[in-house]
């Protein structure tokens, strides 16, 4: 790529060269990819970027010499930039995803300047940055299935249960690890980031149903979840319950072991289990007990150890069975809401 001569450009020209340049950075473009598109040096472009962040758009007017220089130079810029490219934990940051907080601890750590949390974020959007959500799930589902089950099966199943005066609850099992990270990461637009885990990690599994009415019931599990474990569940979850249970949970071959199909026959109508369509995570309101834990629990805490996960997932949990109406709003998203009433 030709290098661009900027002493041979008019004022008009070199203007409008800058500004460009950094609206294709601010748009998410890779820096290293505009400089060389713009053929000018990647310090260049910062150097831009370090006017406009001083004054604007009409800094970058060729016409215009002097003034009073910024607070972060070119040079600064473009450290940050290249800084937050890479993952926190690179820094010595125990967390793996990129806050506005721990830039400006960055930059002051670097440079001793202190920046607001507003003008951090101000700095990162101009630097092309994004707030972003770095986890992603993707599953397979038969869309036939799911309509089916939607308006056919799952009606079918409220009405027995209306009929029998049976109690409906949705149950799954999940497990909640140490690296857990929840939230969004300072990351380039258009540039999905990617946390890397290593091997030093533990976790917790449990097992819980939820019922449209807002009772919660849940276990933790030492190990695997495996027939015999989930079977203790099932006991517990019928324990004292004076209404017949149907509980609708996934395809996972737990619940279809022969521990568990013998200990349902046992109660003789009092428990009865319905299973989701395959690869339909969205249509179990139980789902959202995760998220909720995840996110609003242990996801942004530093755990110390094994027994400190466990005590902040129990206490988390304790604290949702006791309010119903949360509970209750699980049956209330787009994909659950057909299961409210």
């Amino acid at each position: 790529m030709r290098k661009t001569d900027a002493r041979r450009l008019k004022h008009s020209e070199l203007t409008e060269l800058r500004k460009r340049g950094v609206s294709a950075v601010q748009d998410g473009q890779p820096a290293t990819l505009v400089a060389k598109v713009f053929g000018v040096q990647k310090s260049t472009l910062f150097g831009w970027l370090a006017r406009y962040r001083r004054g604007g758009w009409g800094a970058l007017d060729a016409r215009k010499r002097g003034g009073r220089p910024p607070k972060l130079s070119a040079k600064m810029l473009q450290w940050i930039y290249d800084t937050v490219m890479k993952d926190p934990r690179q820094m010595k940051f125990p967390f793996a995803l990129w806050t506005s907080i721990m830039v400006a601890e960055l930059i002051w750590h670097q440079f001793h300047i202190r920046l607001s949390k507003a003008s951090v974020c101000r700095l990162l959007n101009q630097l092309g940055f994004s707030p972003q959500r770095p986890l992603w799930r993707a599953f397979q589902k038969d869309v036939e299935l799911v309509e089916k089950w939607v308006k056919e099966e799952y009606p079918k199943i409220r009405a027995l249960a209306r009929k029998q005066k049976a109690d409906i609850f949705f149950g799954d099992e999940a497990g909640v690890r140490s690296d857990f990270h929840s939230g969004r990461t300072w990351a380039a637009r258009g540039k999905t980031p990617i946390v890397a885990t290593t091997g030093a990690r533990f976790g917790c599994n449990m097992i819980s149903a939820v019922s449209p009415r807002g009772a919660m019931r849940f276990m933790l599990v030492e190990g695997r979840v495996t027939g015999n474990v989930f079977v203790e569940f099932l006991k517990r979850l019928i324990h004292n319950q004076p209404r017949p249970v149907f509980l609708i949970v996934d395809g996972h071959p737990v619940h279809k072991s022969v521990a568990v199909s013998r200990f349902v026959a046992s109660t003789k109508g009092k428990l009865q289990l319905f299973r989701l369509p395959p690869y339909s995570p969205e249509l179990n309101p139980d789902e959202q007990v995760w998220n909720h834990l995840k996110n609003h629990g242990v996801g942004k805490q530093t755990i110390a150890g094994p027994d400190h996960l466990k005590r902040m997932i129990l206490s988390h949990l304790r604290k949702m069975q006791k309010l119903p109406s949360l509970v209750r709003s699980f049956f209330g998203m787009p994909e659950t809401v057909y299961a409210a009433t």
